[in-house]
């Protein structure tokens, strides 16, 4: 089952399911945020509650999408409680190209990007699914640069480089009792600032501080261990980049199991209602290939499991006035 939600002309969310290839709206006036936090409450699955609302009349998706009404598959009501987060160093397709740099070197002289590869590879999927090496984790944002499917990724003035990361992205909500429960799994676009972190990896908490785009439609239930899934860049009609990604747990050096632990076994993302959008890395990038992308770039990343391609037009801010200065009160 297929999850999305979009904004009608009166300002109400429209939860919307797909089971095939036509969509339908859920009978409904609850966002699948309420919907989601209905059945953290009465432990029910998603699933079953949503075949137990029933399906009203079937609705154009693309159209929704041409009209920019389409949503994130979930929204928190208030945006400071929704955060974004992700792990990188996760993808064998990655760990080979870094390995390959890195060919003749002795263990001592591995970079910490190596060092961090090697160590997933032989403890990243404990026999017990979880408690197995950590991942690296970044902190990206709250719901405030949460992107819409369609809209822009804001690159700001001072960036050095905004590029699409394609990824596979968990979505979750926190239960009353602390619990984390899982409502399924979207397509992502994890924008990053590249020249930034390849200047100093040091950077890497700076360059990951940007939008990111989820969906627009969530799967419902496990995820594919092999996914297989295209990421493109095009400037007008002029398409620029075009590369397969893998992803799943085929392609990984981590369960998702282990990446989810080592995300909630922390109190601070245990919040009751909290929402969390949580990327699991990438192994294909446009900049690595050397593309240079740039105001008006339209990224467009699909996999076959997860329904709509997400689309996201590249933005780069202008000056503004230096609001980064601190006053005194």
């Amino acid at each position: 089952m297929l999850l999305s939600q979009y904004r009608r002309p009166d300002g109400r969310i429209q939860v919307v399911a797909r089971d095939g290839t036509e969509a339908f709206e859920v009978k409904t006036e609850a966002s699948l945020y309420d919907l989601a936090w209905d059945c953290a409450k009465t432990g029910t699955g998603l699933r079953d509650r949503i075949a137990a609302l029933g399906l009203n009349g079937a609705v154009d998706m693309e159209r929704l999408y041409a009209e920019g009404s389409l949503l994130p598959p979930v929204v928190h009501p208030d945006p400071a409680h929704l955060h974004l987060t992700g792990t990188g160093l996760t993808h064998l397709g990655s760990a080979s190209t870094r390995a390959s740099m890195h060919a003749g070197a002795k263990v001592e002289d591995e970079t910490d990007s190596m060092k961090m590869f090697r160590m997933g590879v032989e403890a990243g999927k404990p026999a017990n699914g979880a408690s197995g090496v950590q991942p690296e984790w970044f902190y990206k944002g709250n719901g405030l640069a949460l992107v819409a499917p369609g809209g822009a990724l804001t690159s700001p003035e001072f960036a050095e480089d905004g590029g699409e990361e394609p990824e596979i992205a968990g979505i979750y909500i926190i239960g009353p009792d602390g619990a984390a429960f899982r409502l399924g799994f979207a397509i992502a676009n994890e924008f990053s600032d590249h020249v930034m972190e390849k200047r100093n990896y040091l950077y890497l908490a700076h360059s990951k501080l940007r939008p990111a785009s989820v969906g627009p439609e969530m799967l419902v239930g496990d995820l594919p261990a092999d996914i297989r899934g295209v990421s493109r860049v095009w400037r007008g009609n002029e398409l620029m980049f075009e590369k397969d990604f893998l992803s799943g747990e085929a392609n990984m050096s981590h369960s998702i199991a282990n990446l989810e632990h080592h995300h909630f076994k922390y109190d601070l993302f245990r919040q009751p209602g909290d929402v969390h959008v949580h990327m699991f890395g990438t192994a294909t990038l446009s900049y690595a290939d050397g593309l240079v992308c740039g105001d008006g770039d339209m990224f467009e990343i699909e996999a076959e499991p997860f329904g709509l391609p997400l689309r996201n037009r590249l933005t780069v801010t202008p000056p503004a006035a230096d609001m980064a200065r601190v006053r005194v009160l």
